[in-house]
């Protein structure tokens, strides 16, 4: 996998990079493992703006992923490796010796025609899905439970990797992708590999239109506002922020004000990303 670059033909193609789609193998999704997404412009069940900067975009169907990974002891066989718009991964579509289908996160190395498992019994090896207790040490993985049996909720992005540090009694210590070492249940599953599209992080937008086609909004700075609108506004031409230092909206510090406030799970951080 590789970055397309394009001539200058225009300011907007001057930096635009793209991602080649040499690894996809099939264009249309599965039917019957896609379901209608309704956009919701950032706003709660209220209509009031909780996102801001969110809205628009390109019409998409939501493709059913599996993350819990719980069809335990079935091997299944990689039919195709689709695009997903939903995520900067792929996704991998897998025929089970049942009958069902199913997608799950497409790793780096696996091809049409390989086997994939998940439980107790399955081998190492990529695509495979396993429980934390049962992975060597130095191991990478994808899709991380934090909660045994919610589905995995850590390490989905395109080319990322979490890394398997050490075990202690019920715990594991598992390097994630922003250099936070974090105790997982050891009865958590994960899947073998780093996911695929691992140039999704270099590519350049190009133009401003590109990111409404994702779904994102214009922002407006804040010196740029009136002082009623933003702590940042007004004076005569360009002002300095001053001396509370730089401000959200609503008057909160920002820009390195620590806001965290999950005391339940400040236990199992054995080392910050920070």
């Amino acid at each position: 996998m590789a970055l397309k670059t394009y001539n200058p033909t225009t300011p907007g193609r001057r930096g635009l990079t793209t991602v080649t789609f040499e690894e996809i193998t099939k264009v249309k999704p599965e039917k019957s493992l896609t379901m209608p997404l309704r956009k919701k412009g950032g706003r709660n069940f209220r209509g009031k703006v909780t996102v801001r900067h969110h809205g628009g975009g390109s019409k998409q169907a939501l493709r059913i992923i599996d993350f819990k990974r719980d069809k335990l002891g079935i091997v299944g066989k990689l039919a195709a490796i689709e695009y997903d718009p939903n995520r900067s991964a792929r996704i991998a579509l897998i025929n089970y010796v049942d009958g069902e289908k199913r997608y799950i996160l497409a790793p780096v190395g696996l091809k049409v025609g390989d086997t994939v498992e998940s439980g107790p019994n399955a081998e190492i090896k990529v695509g495979n899905a396993l429980p934390l207790k049962l992975i060597p040490t130095g191991t990478l993985i994808h899709n991380l439970e934090i909660r045994r049996g919610k589905g995995g909720q850590l390490v989905r992005s395109g080319g990322s990797a979490a890394q398997l540090m050490a075990k202690e009694a019920e715990y594991t210590l598992v390097r994630l992708p922003s250099g936070e070492v974090r105790r997982v249940d050891s009865e958590c599953m994960a899947t073998i590999g780093q996911l695929g599209n691992v140039d999704q992080k270099n590519v350049k937008l190009g133009k401003a239109g590109r990111r409404r086609w994702l779904g994102w909004r214009p922002v407006v700075r804040g010196s740029a506002m009136s002082p009623r609108d933003h702590p940042h506004g007004g004076g005569e031409g360009r002002t300095p922020i001053g001396k509370p230092g730089p401000r959200t909206p609503w008057g909160k510090p920002t820009l390195g004000y620590r806001t965290r406030r999950n005391k339940a799970t400040d236990k199992l951080i054995a080392k910050r990303r920070k």
